[in-house]
Formats: C-alpha cells, sequence, structure tokens
C-alpha cells in the first residue's frame, strides 16, 4: 500500500512539473516508432504503426495526472475540431490504473472527453519503449508512422493557436521529414 502511495505522489509531482515545462521538439530526423501492441476499449490489440498512413498525435496520460485531467475536455474539443482534417489523437494509459475499460470510458464522460479513443498501455510497455515516464507527454507520429517529434506537458488544445500549430506541423512533417538534399 505506502508503495502504492509513493508511486502516486511521485506520478504527481512529476505531473505538476510537466505543465510548466511544456513545449514542442521537432527532431531532427524522423525515428521508427515502436511495435508494441497497446488495447482499444474492446480489448483488440493494436500497434501505433498499423495506423501508418495517418498523421497521429499518440497522448501517453494517466488519471493521477492533474494537467491531464484538466486538458481532457479541451482535448476532446480539439478532437472534434481536427478528425476530420487527417488528425487522430490516441490517449494512452498504463493498464494498471484501471480495473475495466468501461471504469476508463466512466471517467472519460465525467471530464467531458467521452469522443476520445482511449488505449491500454499493458505494463506500461509502450511508453517505456518510447522513453515516456511523465504525463502528459504527446508524441508526434507522420504518416509515414515514423515519429518525428514530442510535446512535453499540457496543452490548451482547443486554442485556435494550437490548432494552427498542429495543423502546420501536420503541413510540414505530416509526410514525412524534408531530406537534407
Amino acid at each position: 500500500m505506502l508503495k502504492k502511495v509513493l508511486l502516486i505522489v511521485f506520478c504527481l509531482f512529476f505531473s505538476l512539473n510537466a505543465e510548466a515545462k511544456k513545449g514542442t521538439n521537432i527532431f531532427a530526423y524522423s525515428r521508427p516508432v515502436p511495435e508494441t501492441g497497446v488495447y482499444n476499449r474492446y480489448g483488440q490489440k493494436t500497434a501505433l504503426t498499423d495506423y501508418r498512413g495517418d498523421f497521429i498525435l499518440a497522448v501517453f496520460w494517466s488519471r493521477y495526472c492533474v494537467p491531464c485531467i484538466k486538458e481532457l475536455d479541451n482535448l476532446n474539443n480539439f478532437v472534434n475540431q481536427t478528425k476530420d482534417n487527417g488528425v487522430r489523437v490516441m490517449i494512452i494509459s498504463k493498464d494498471d490504473e484501471w480495473i475495466s475499460s468501461h471504469e476508463q470510458s466512466e471517467l472519460l464522460a465525467k471530464y467531458g472527453a467521452s469522443d476520445l479513443d482511449f488505449y491500454i498501455d499493458k505494463g506500461g510497455k509502450l511508453a517505456g519503449d518510447f522513453g515516456i515516464f511523465a504525463s502528459p507527454h504527446t508524441v508526434l507520429i507522420n504518416r509515414k508512422g515514423e515519429e518525428f517529434g514530442r510535446i512535453s506537458g499540457s496543452l490548451d488544445w482547443d486554442d485556435d493557436d494550437v490548432i494552427e500549430e498542429i495543423y502546420k506541423l501536420k503541413a510540414q512533417y505530416g509526410e514525412g521529414m524534408p531530406s537534407d538534399e
């Protein structure tokens, strides 16, 4: 029990710091996305690599992360504003935070985020493969299935400037990284 309480305090500490350190980091070169599986709300296994052809924002979050919870409703609004314009948002959290996918659906509905496409990361394997140890953390993935950047910390996702910036990233890096030729 003490171990679990310490883990929650540790996660809260780093999640509160994440909001202060937010920023976008675009890599010099894109890199392949891990093929590690995650599970959708129906328990079906899938991988980020299964969505090649889509421009993806993979948002790693935690139910114990205050900034993560605070951004759920505006992330939901962002999804509804951008889904028809080629932006796929996938929210991913560790399996040990949930009793069932129904519990996650209820929490998302409670915070105005019932339209979000959520996935369970068993054992935090995918987050570990990406080297992600704090929430929220967004991985930017181009249509080739390559990671080209990250956003650390929370955002006001439905802010017009944020939406415009995501569209700029999609236009500039969505098909792949510019070549040095």
